[in-house]
């Protein structure tokens, strides 16, 4: 399984990106996968999760800014970030869970650890 991300750039406060995970080897749509970010010093945080049936959960600091869908034909998951902040300066990984579950089993868990592939990520700078 190979995952490989890209739309990241240098954008100015209140501007939109939308990443884009490409994955090879495995089929989106039948298990969980996520957007985690991780800022300098800072460890990696849960961003977004998308389960196989595309229920969606997100973190307090993205909600109303932040969508996380699916293409299956594509092969892709992606991620809309509007109303961009500072704040999401990151690298921004996407991630496929490390047993192919689903993402929901009682509740939405974005510990990292429950994700064994990630791609190189990409890198999204917000300048104020």
């Amino acid at each position: 399984v190979q995952l490989v991300e890209s739309g990241g750039g240098s954008v100015q406060a209140g501007g939109s990106l939308r990443l884009t995970c490409q994955v090879f080897g495995y089929t989106v749509g039948t298990a969980c996968m996520a957007w985690f970010r991780q800022a300098p010093g800072k460890e990696r945080e849960g961003v977004a999760l998308i389960d196989s049936d595309s229920t969606t959960s997100y973190a307090d600091s993205v909600k109303g800014r932040f969508t996380i869908s699916q293409d299956n034909a594509k092969y892709t998951l992606y991620l809309q970030m509007n109303t961009l902040k500072p704040s999401d300066t990151a690298m921004y990984y996407c991630g496929l869970h490390r047993r192919f579950y689903d993402c929901y089993s009682g509740s939405w868990d974005m510990s990292p650890v429950r994700f064994g592939y990630w791609g190189q990520g990409t890198q999204v700078t917000v300048s104020s």
